[in-house]
């Protein structure tokens, strides 16, 4: 899993989830204190067309330094401090020595989850398909 998959991942795993995982974090410092805020979140009318702002988003942005000089950042939706703090804190040790144990404790269950999720909204998804289908009319004979 390369970096951009990992942070995408920690941002969208459940705060919850995330604090059951990483129950204590490694010493750290600082960059950046968790800071709430807001982006402009852009749409594309049928995924190509021109771009148009949708609307404005919260979130919450940190990031941090470990003890051996190894930098974390993370950006998550919503205004939860501590999820923003932990991620920061998982990207740091994922570009450390740590790495393995990190992605089979954290990285390796929230993904088993969210997919199971995906999965679990397809199947609710498929069970509402309709099938259309033409029986052959009179007047095309």
């Amino acid at each position: 899993m390369d970096r951009k998959a990992w942070i995408g991942l920690l941002a969208r795993a459940p705060a919850a989830r995330l604090a059951e995982l990483m129950p204590t974090l490694p010493p750290h410092s600082f960059l950046r204190p968790p800071e709430i805020g807001a982006v402009m979140v852009r749409g594309r009318i049928g995924g190509t067309g021109s771009a148009f702002n949708l609307g404005e988003m919260t979130v919450t942005r940190c990031s941090i330094r470990l003890d051996d000089g190894t930098l974390g950042h993370a950006w998550v939706q919503g205004r939860d401090k501590g999820h923003a703090t932990r991620a920061a804190v998982a990207d740091a040790l994922l570009q450390t020595n740590d790495s393995t144990r990190v992605k089979a404790e954290v990285l390796s269950p929230l993904a088993t989850e969210a997919a199971e999720h995906r999965n679990a909204r397809a199947s609710k998804a498929a069970a509402t398909k309709v099938e259309f289908f033409t029986l052959q009319r009179g007047e095309d004979q």
